[in-house]
């Protein structure tokens, strides 16, 4: 009994493995820099803000999917990443000329001194350096 299980077992576990690395997906992600930001001039501990910014979406394709959201000490690096759908099984994405969409997220304050440095990706320079519109934020009392 216990050969026949484990023979058993061998079989399925031989079925269930596959060596076809070519799966096609759906969708991919990208990150896209973001095009304006309204950031407080000023911040105080304790206190929530909503910082809102804007990105371009290039076609119909893309959809908001998250931000790309880093922190280092007090700095918070932010950029716009979108599901964009592939177009091999057929889809047919038309080119948006300027769909600009605008979001916003809320920004906890939990620092009573110091500032706060938001750095918005807006892509990269003809060197492949990454730019920023840089916002640093003070806390105040």
């Amino acid at each position: 009994m216990k050969k026949l299980f484990f023979f058993g077992f061998v079989i399925v576990a031989f079925w269930s493995c596959s060596i076809d690395d070519s799966v096609d997906e759906d969708f991919y992600f990208e990150i896209l820099p973001v095009e304006n930001a309204s950031v407080p001039t000023e911040m105080r501990f304790g206190e929530f803000y909503t910082i809102n910014y804007s990105y371009l979406r290039p076609s119909s394709c893309h959809s908001f999917n998250d931000l790309y959201y880093i922190v280092d000490g007090n700095v918070r690096t932010i950029a716009v990443i979108n599901k964009v759908l592939n177009t091999n099984g057929g889809i047919i994405c038309e080119p948006l000329n300027i769909e600009l969409e605008e979001r916003s997220f809320s920004f906890g304050v939990n620092k009573n001194v110091g500032t706060y440095v938001f750095k918005f990706w807006k892509g990269e320079d003809e060197n492949g350096q990454d730019t920023y519109m840089v916002y640093e934020v003070p806390i105040v009392q």
